[in-house]
């Protein structure tokens, strides 16, 4: 076995896992509308996770889209009134179907809406660590989006790949997975380039990851990009967080690599930071101390 095969082979070892499901993931390409077969092999796959003896914590965007199917908006909200009222509305419904599909395989969902206030301010964050631990004790499974309903522009992530990174260290996560419409991070835009060639492994040198990655969104529902995937993974890398960037075309590919599978572009992490945390976060999202 060489040395990359091995790399993925420790990752069956990981015991608290983050894995973040994009908007383009979990709808329709065509229509922007939600994809229910997909959501149901999503929710199947985590349990099987759960089921191994792990701990799942999942960040879905989703929610802006439902609303968008809901109030049979067909683009994309511009302003942020708009953004707000698709996300109340979505987040309801996206929710009452996650609840419902994990109550059918035996396990119990919750939800936790955030926002950069809850990183921003020392007794906020306290007690958001402290729910998402009393949650994984009581063996549920957070589901964590943006409070969109309520961002502004102030204290809005603007997109779920930081948000997921926030979380995996707020959490000590030992794991990140991404779910995206790619098989990972490329040489090049594969939708653009066929000569583009996957990137197995990326350890020590990062800054030129910046330049090939794209900051723009292959999806008219997604808010981020291979750029924010990245910038995700270089803000985990001091905190000794390992992070996968996979294909969420079929959910079951989360086992795979839980199993040790070579899925995807695996960040390998190398842990630097052990106190401070949460002013390290704040750095990394131009916040206040």
């Amino acid at each position: 076995m060489n040395n990359q095969e091995n790399c993925w082979r420790q990752l069956q070892n990981k015991k608290r896992i983050v894995i973040k499901v994009g908007s383009s993931t979990l709808t329709h390409k065509n229509t922007g509308n939600l994809n229910y077969e997909k959501l149901e092999k999503l929710v199947r796959a985590i349990t099987n996770v759960k089921n191994s003896g792990k701990e799942v914590i999942l960040v879905s965007s989703g929610a802006v889209a439902v609303g968008r199917e809901t109030l049979k908006i067909g683009t994309k909200p511009k302003s942020m009134p708009e953004k707000q009222a698709c996300a109340a509305i979505g987040q309801c419904k996206l929710m009452m179907n996650y609840y419902k599909l994990f109550s059918e395989y035996g396990k119990t969902a919750s939800q936790v809406l955030m926002t950069k206030y809850n990183i921003n301010h020392s007794k906020s964050y306290s007690n958001l660590k402290n729910a998402f631990l009393e949650l994984l004790k009581y063996d549920s499974i957070p589901i964590v989006n943006e409070n969109d309903a309520i961002a502004t522009d102030e204290i809005e992530f603007g997109e779920n790949d930081t948000l997921a990174a926030l979380v995996s260290a707020i959490v000590d996560a030992d794991l990140l997975i991404m779910l995206t419409d790619t098989d990972g991070l490329y040489t090049d835009d594969p939708f653009q380039n066929v000569n583009a060639k996957l990137i197995d492994i990326v350890e020590e040198e990062r800054e030129n990851l910046i330049n090939i990655a794209k900051k723009t969104s292959d999806s008219d529902v997604g808010s981020g990009g291979m750029y924010t995937k990245v910038v995700a993974a270089n803000l985990l890398k001091p905190l000794g967080i390992d992070m996968v960037i996979t294909s969420g075309k079929n959910p079951d590919i989360i086992n795979k690599i839980t199993n040790g599978e070579n899925k995807g572009t695996l960040f390998i992490s190398k842990k630097e930071i052990t106190t401070d945390i949460r002013e390290y976060l704040v750095s990394q999202i131009g916040g206040e101390k």
